[in-house]
């Protein structure tokens, strides 16, 4: 199967109804990971189909909750997971990848040049010492750290009526319990992955 038929077709099961250009945006996406990963180590994951299941549509699994964000803020991004991604399927908003690595910073540039995402914009620094002009609607976290911690760093990021989201595996009962009191958890939604035999949950954490 061929990487743009596998990201079609993961795309249907999870009916979302993207352009062609969209749709070869995120393909270039994952080809760039692979050819800078021989390198640079940016992903565990080597095969570009199993980035298809592990990183697209596992990113992708988030567009539906994000639904009216106009400005979206990805923490630890490091290859631009789930931002990339988010920034394809939702151009009207503008996402920004902050990440502390240069390594992966610059990658995110060449990424951001070579798919021309005038929407993105990357940000080298650490979550806990960024200190934005503007914050953000949405603030999510794909495997960036334990619930607690990031809502601990990221918290003076997240605009008004906002919310912090983290992308989870297995209901982290034990995450939840640890987040600081100053916040609430709103809700945990289980996610669907295509092909992906892993569960997968949604937290919403708000401010108290």
């Amino acid at each position: 199967m061929s990487l743009a038929v596998a990201i079609a077709d993961g795309l249907a099961a999870m009916a979302i109804d993207l352009p062609a250009a969209a749709r070869a945006r995120l393909e270039q996406h994952l080809q760039l990971i692979a050819k800078w990963n021989r390198v640079h180590n940016l992903t565990a994951v080597r095969e570009t189909e199993q980035m298809v299941i592990l990183h697209l549509l596992d990113s992708l699994s988030v567009l539906p909750h994000l639904e009216g964000a106009r400005t979206v803020l990805d923490v630890g991004t490091g290859p631009g997971l789930p931002g990339i991604p988010i920034a394809i399927a939702m151009p009207d908003s503008h996402v920004t990848l902050l990440d502390s690595s240069h390594k992966k910073c610059t990658f995110l540039q060449q990424a951001k040049t070579e798919l021309g995402l005038a929407n993105v914009e990357v940000v080298c620094d650490r979550v806990e010492n960024w200190k934005p002009r503007e914050k953000f609607e949405a603030v999510v976290s794909r495997a960036f750290s334990d619930l607690g911690d990031f809502v601990a760093q990221a918290q003076h990021l997240v605009a008004p009526g906002g919310r912090l989201i983290a992308m989870k595996g297995v209901y982290p009962f034990d995450e939840i319990a640890r987040v600081p009191v100053t916040h609430r958890v709103a809700k945990v939604l289980e996610l669907h992955v295509p092909r992906l035999d892993a569960k997968r949950h949604l937290v919403f954490v708000e401010a108290a």
